[in-house]
């Protein structure tokens, strides 16, 4: 894991964050919705969900992610005119779970859709994680609709060749080396 200590200066990504909320007058289960970013790379991913989510919740001031699937965490943020800081928590946090914190509402949860995810998948883990009436965690929702099986629209390339014992190494926070698709 890479931490950065200054805020990054990757432009936000133009395209709208794809996310869904629980109505908030329903908050009751462990989620308050989900958020499908297009790539692993949160210095392009959090400046589009915090445009999105300042409007809602009032101004986002902190973030937390588990580094598990993350190969970069920067410390700070920037967003709509300030600067969020971003932690991350191993094993107190579910992998799969973002955790945002703002001056008005307090703390909301998210489920991390993964960036792989395939469309019809990730409309169905967004629906679940939004219903107020989900008592499922987040690796729990995943767990019911089965590993993601596509890539995002542009954001990611070739097949992923995973060799042997990879699995094994990156449930430890390792990160297995991708491969290049084939070609014909």
């Amino acid at each position: 894991m890479t931490v950065l200590d200054e805020p990054t200066t990757t432009p936000p990504d133009s395209r709208a964050a794809r996310l869904r909320l629980t109505p908030t007058d329903h908050r009751s289960g462990p989620l308050d919705g989900a958020w499908w970013p297009c790539s692993r790379d949160l210095a392009r991913e959090l400046p589009g969900l915090i445009a999105a989510l300042d409007p809602l919740w009032g101004r986002i001031t902190r973030i937390t992610v588990n580094p598990a699937y993350w190969p970069v965490i920067p410390r700070r943020v920037p967003a709509d005119g300030h600067v969020v800081r971003v932690g991350a928590f191993g094993a107190e946090q579910d992998p799969h779970e973002l955790f945002l914190a703002s001056y008005t509402v307090g703390r909301w949860d998210l489920l991390i859709v993964p960036p792989e995810t395939a469309p019809d998948r990730a409309a169905a883990l967004m629906r679940a994680a939004a219903d107020p009436h989900n008592t499922r965690t987040a690796s729990g929702l995943l767990e019911t609709v089965g590993p993601p099986t596509a890539a995002c629209s542009g954001r990611t390339a070739g097949t992923r060749t995973v060799p042997p014992g990879a699995a094994e190494w990156e449930s430890e926070g390792g990160a297995v080396r991708t491969a290049p698709a084939p070609t014909r």
